[in-house]
């Protein structure tokens, strides 16, 4: 939390060692305090090492630059009697590689974290996560939680498809919820295919400073 005395607001730090990207997700401000707000969070993100800073939480950031917008989808899984690929859980022992290809993968796809050492055990424990094998090829990892997709990411190209499919396999519900950046497009035209729509409104994230601009 990093608070000033124009407002609040939540800062993630997090990307900034791997694409010197930072967000703040402004909690409240003042009336007509959030320029000055922004431009609190924006010099302590930008002593912190970023090159660019994105914002989301506020109505008035619809005046700034849109980067993405990230967009709830909803399917249905039916089982049409397609066994699909193999899945294989991740364990202990696997948990690294499991990790290194989901970093490789989703590195430079908006609204996806890098994955740390940390993270490990939180995905261990969800006791969701699992490469997807076919005929001993690996054709891409997932991760499931109850009904929600956290990620899926095909090695093989074209194989995101049957990734999926047999992902929602160990769903507990028969509709299955994801969230999707408005700049995937490739992933949105998949989802579609196989019958999600949106389903509510995410959120919007906004180019408040980037390098070579106007501080």
């Amino acid at each position: 939390m990093f608070d000033t005395p124009e407002g609040v607001s939540t800062l993630i730090l997090k990307e900034i060692p791997y694409s010197q990207t930072a967000y703040v997700i402004v909690q409240s401000v003042q009336r007509s305090g959030l320029q000055a707000h922004l431009n609190e969070c924006i010099s302590f993100c930008r002593m912190c090492g970023a090159e660019r800073i994105l914002a989301s939480g506020h109505p008035e950031l619809e005046a700034w630059p849109l980067h993405c917008r990230i967009i709830p989808m909803a399917g249905t899984w039916t089982d049409d009697g397609d066994p699909g690929a193999n899945l294989f859980p991740v364990t202990e022992e696997t948990i690294s590689k499991w990790r290194a290809i989901y970093n490789e993968r989703m590195s430079g796809v908006d609204n996806s974290a890098t994955l740390t050492a940390f993270d490990e055990k939180k995905i261990l424990a969800s006791c969701g996560a699992y490469f997807i094998h076919d005929c001993g090829e690996l054709l891409g990892i997932g991760w499931m939680e109850g009904s929600e997709v956290r990620c899926i990411a095909a090695v093989r190209p074209g194989a995101g498809e049957i990734v999926l499919r047999t992902l929602m396999t160990t769903a507990d519900s028969d509709r299955v919820t994801l969230e999707v950046a408005s700049t995937n497009h490739r992933a949105i035209r998949l989802y579609e295919k196989l019958g999600f729509f949106p389903c509510g409104e995410g959120k919007s994230w906004h180019t408040v400073w980037e390098r070579g601009e106007e501080s």
